[in-house]
């Protein structure tokens, strides 16, 4: 006779089925549009998104959203007032691995309810844990988690965010394979835009690659043609979606 299960043993197989689902899913969303209701059945809470933005343009360059209601979720507030969002800057500050915060851990609930950020674009929401991935600098690639009272994620809830977010990054890195269209290049295209990818500017490119400023931005405008994208930013995005190590 099979022994019952523990409650530990059936969460960590509810667990399992949300990231089978996931895998299973082949539609075009980065990642599988299952993940975010399979993650909400694990972790409860009010709303759940998943977002991808570009801080210089504050540009929203991927999005998922589960809200229980239809709610106003307009970026001006969070564009005014994300220096006061700790939690925001966590998020942004450059990681090779996953990261797994609530906003509890950077200041508590009544100190948030005071500030603009949360009038103008957290509210109703005090509390929010968060699964950041790696991305390219200047970007954030985050799954968000909402709850409207002031009670804190669980350390269990947190636990279970911290076991699934290494899954949930190769689940986001298979998605966007399967989506991304092949890039073709030239050699010295792909030279260039590695080392804009590592930060260097036009001058320590040509410095790199013992060529004139002029044909460093030569490349570039050509492999923004045939890339699509007006920006160093958005070049590296399309071509590295993971940041180059040094």
């Amino acid at each position: 006779m099979t022994p019952p299960r523990t409650t530990a043993q059936t969460h960590l197989r509810r667990m399992a089925d949300v990231l089978a689902e996931a895998r299973q899913d082949l539609t075009s969303g980065v990642p599988p549009t299952s993940l975010l209701p399979g993650l909400q059945r694990l972790v409860p809470c009010d709303s759940a998104s998943f977002s991808e933005l570009d801080i210089p343009t504050r540009r929203i360059l991927n999005a998922q959203e589960m809200y229980e209601e239809e709610e106003d979720c307009g970026m001006e507030g969070y564009w005014r007032w994300r220096h006061q969002y700790h939690q925001c800057r966590q998020v942004c500050r450059p990681h090779d691995s996953p990261e797994t915060t609530q906003m509890t851990d950077f200041m508590p609930v009544r100190e948030l309810r005071n500030l603009p950020i949360y009038t103008e674009f957290l509210a109703p929401h005090p509390t929010i844990a968060s699964v950041a991935l790696p991305t390219a600098p200047n970007r954030t690639r985050v799954f968000l988690f909402f709850r409207t009272g002031a009670r804190s994620f669980t350390e269990h809830e947190m636990t279970t965010l911290r076991m699934l977010a290494p899954h949930l990054y190769d689940l986001y890195k298979e998605a966007a394979r399967r989506r991304r269209s092949p890039v073709r290049l030239t050699h010295r295209e792909l030279d260039v835009l590695r080392c804009v990818a590592l930060g260097m500017s036009t001058a320590q490119i040509a410095e790199q690659l013992v060529v004139s400023t002029s044909t460093v931005r030569k490349h570039l405008e050509n492999a923004f043609g045939r890339l699509g994208v007006s920006s160093r930013t958005a070049a590296v995005a399309r071509v590295f979606p993971e940041p180059e190590s040094p």
